[in-house]
């Protein structure tokens, strides 16, 4: 069955006399994908992102918190096991993070207002939402 083109199929490849021949590398680049508005992704995901507000304590709360700290300052010698929660502020946008961390109370800075833990993590007091420990029990846990 002889097609309408069959004529054509054996002819040679056309090599242009005025352009140099295009590699297989670089006519290949021609049909890679092409982002017009180069970082439009990233702010999207950026804008998507979720944070949290921070929550201010009322008074009861950092009567208890200062309590949690009086008790931490007196048992430093014996390095308690706690578990603190607190509030990381967005490096990017309004808002921030609550992360939970864990460890051995080293001590607590005063001057630089922080909590140290003997893995050298230090942790700003206005930031922290709750501290637990086994020396806690019998005081309010939220």
């Amino acid at each position: 069955m002889a097609g309408k083109y069959d004529d054509l199929l054996n002819l040679p490849h056309h090599q242009s006399d005025r352009r140099p021949h295009m590699t297989i590398h670089d006519r290949a680049a021609q049909f890679s994908p092409f982002a017009a508005l180069t970082g439009h992704k990233e702010m999207i995901e950026e804008e998507e992102r979720q944070t949290e507000r921070f929550r201010e304590m009322d008074e009861g709360q950092m009567s208890i918190l200062d309590g949690k700290l009086q008790i931490l300052q007196e048992n430093r010698s014996a390095r308690p096991e706690v578990r603190i929660r607190y509030f990381v502020p967005d490096e990017r946008k309004e808002g921030g993070a609550y992360r939970e961390t864990a460890g051995r109370f080293q001590k607590l800075d005063e001057g630089k207002r922080q909590i140290v833990l003997e893995d050298g993590t230090a942790i700003y007091i206005e930031g922290i939402w709750d501290i637990q420990s086994e020396l806690f029990e019998g005081l309010e846990q939220d």
